[in-house]
């Protein structure tokens, strides 16, 4: 069975100009034409796309691309090894980039757009710009940048100090659950680690449990973040991490 320049093109979701530049280069040239020219392409020529597209997918050149399937000592099977390295290698770096975003973004927390005198007066002698430039190069074309972005861009200098109160106050009564010795699965601690969660949605970017529990691991394993929360009480960002993965479990059961 044989398939036209147009099936083939919605098959794989390119565009049929695509497929004529791979026909003109040699990257893929179908195995049948009609008696009027018009191209046909078999089910050989769809697996060769389906490669090509991988290869595409991962960062490959044309030119790569067309050394590596006409490599005549590589047989499909390595091919498809290969690409499964290197989609796994792929799929390891972007949750590692998801993990950095939400790391930017809890970074953004700390980021205002006062003068210098205002931000050190609101936050004393912590920097909120400190991961502001880093995370703008990184992230900022993300929807939750973004949201952050458009939500601080909004806030009065008495926004920033409301605000500080708010994490202030919330710092004092965790400090005063864990020395009462409440478990951070707890109720209480639960009820913190959720106020915790509400606080990110109400004045920054909405915070899912999912993303909760990957802010909580960054609490405890990124010093600038764990120094944060040690300073309201030895040991908080340890027990609010837990707090928060017993929170996000009570509302997913």
């Amino acid at each position: 069975m044989s398939y036209s320049v147009g099936q083939v093109a919605g098959f794989a979701g390119v565009t049929v100009r695509t497929l004529h530049h791979y026909d003109e280069i040699g990257l893929l040239v179908p195995s049948e034409r009609t008696h009027a020219g018009h191209r046909r392409y078999g089910d050989a020529d769809l697996d060769r796309l389906q490669q090509i597209l991988f290869y595409r997918e991962l960062g490959f050149p044309l030119d790569e691309v067309a050394a590596l399937l006409d490599d005549p000592d590589a047989d499909p099977r390595a091919h498809l090894r290969r690409q499964h390295e290197l989609l796994t290698a792929r799929i390891e770096k972007l949750r590692k980039m998801a993990a950095a975003v939400e790391h930017a973004m809890e970074a953004r927390k700390m980021g205002i757009n006062l003068t210098p005198e205002e931000r050190f007066e609101v936050f004393g002698d912590k920097d909120p710009e400190q991961y502001a430039e880093e995370a703008e190069q990184r992230w900022g074309g993300t929807e939750a940048y973004a949201e952050s972005q458009r939500r601080a861009a909004r806030y009065t200098k008495d926004d920033w100090k409301r605000m500080q109160a708010e994490v202030t106050a919330w710092g004092e009564r965790y400090g005063a659950l864990m020395a009462a010795g409440e478990p951070p699965t707890g109720e209480a601690a639960m009820d913190l680690a959720e106020e915790h969660r509400l606080h990110i949605c109400t004045w920054f970017y909405e915070c899912p449990y999912e993303m909760h529990r990957g802010l909580a691991e960054m609490y405890v394993a990124d010093e600038r973040f764990k120094a944060f929360y040690e300073s309201m009480r030895p040991g908080l960002a340890e027990h609010l991490k837990e707090a928060i993965v017993a929170n996000a479990a009570r509302h997913s059961s």
